[in-house]
């Protein structure tokens, strides 16, 4: 069987040990910002794209990655005679995951798999594949499996701040200012069948108390938990809130590796600074 090449979109914000370890390719995003072009964490940071909105009040647009650039993308590989792998961002957020599938029908031996997911979420799934290829299996059956898979990945997160998304046309400005005003932390909850977003339940208090009842929250919703990896996904945070989420999971689980990642620029600039997530999957 021939070699089998694994592909993301950089939204999966695996980070660069577990992208060196499974051989992951990424393929960025486009960041507009201030009328000038960049590619997500290739010449751009999140730490940018957050200095831009304090200094100028100017948030970045994402553009979606088209066509075109996904079959020249997957080309330089399919060419050699190797077939591809490749997970998208949730087909919910973005016309890219739709590009890829378009690109995949030009082009002989290219699975692509909507991940109905965004970030580490989409990580899982990487990683998932990455071992299916270690195991020797094709291309269309690492795709199947995967298929099968999204529906137990678990994506969540909390806002430390609706600013960002305020500022975003994402909520109303009385949404974000009674959010400041009552002190509340919502939390964002990923629909692992399309990859949509909505708001779960709005914690309260300050943030090292809400990130701490959200992960005991999190981790006993679910009786079957995939105790194999979990990420700690967070778009730029102090460590003391890293360590007091990570300490939280090892309280209540046994997980064999807790990740911790930062989120891309896509990611961050939607919710902003001091956001955090915990990912899993189930069985």
């Amino acid at each position: 069987m021939g070699k089998v090449i694994l592909s993301a979109d950089s939204t999966c914000d695996l980070g660069s040990e577990l992208k060196a370890k499974y051989d992951v390719n990424y393929y960025p995003y486009h960041i507009i910002l201030d009328e000038k072009e960049y590619l997500d964490n290739v010449n751009i940071t999140p730490d940018d794209i957050y200095q831009a909105y304090w200094d100028k009040k100017l948030l970045p647009k994402t553009s979606a990655i088209n066509v075109m650039e996904y079959v020249e993308y997957f080309k330089k590989w399919t060419d050699e005679g190797y077939e591809v792998v490749h997970i998208s961002l949730g087909g919910a957020l973005t016309s890219s995951c739709q590009n890829a599938m378009l690109a995949a029908q030009e082009l002989k031996g290219v699975y692509t798999v909507n991940s109905c997911n965004l970030s580490t979420g989409m990580g899982h799934l990487v990683i998932e594949a990455g071992k299916l290829i270690e195991e020797g299996l094709g291309a269309k059956e690492i795709a199947e499996r995967l298929n099968e898979m999204t529906a137990k990945v678990h994506s969540s997160f909390i806002l430390d701040t609706l600013e960002f998304m305020q500022a975003g046309g994402r909520c109303s400005q009385v949404t974000a200012f009674a959010a400041t005003l009552l002190n509340l932390k919502p939390c964002i909850m990923v629909d692992n069948t399309s990859g949509a977003m909505g708001v779960g339940k709005k914690y309260r208090g300050d943030l090292k108390k809400v990130l701490c009842k959200y992960t005991k929250d999190q981790l006993s919703e679910y009786e079957n938990i995939k105790y194999d990896k979990i990420f700690i996904t967070h778009s730029g945070i102090e460590d003391e809130y890293i360590d007091l989420v990570k300490d939280t999971i090892k309280e209540v689980a046994s997980f064999d590796n807790i990740y911790v990642t930062r989120a891309s620029c896509t990611i961050s600039c939607h919710c902003g600074p001091r956001t955090l997530g915990i990912l899993f999957m189930t069985k």
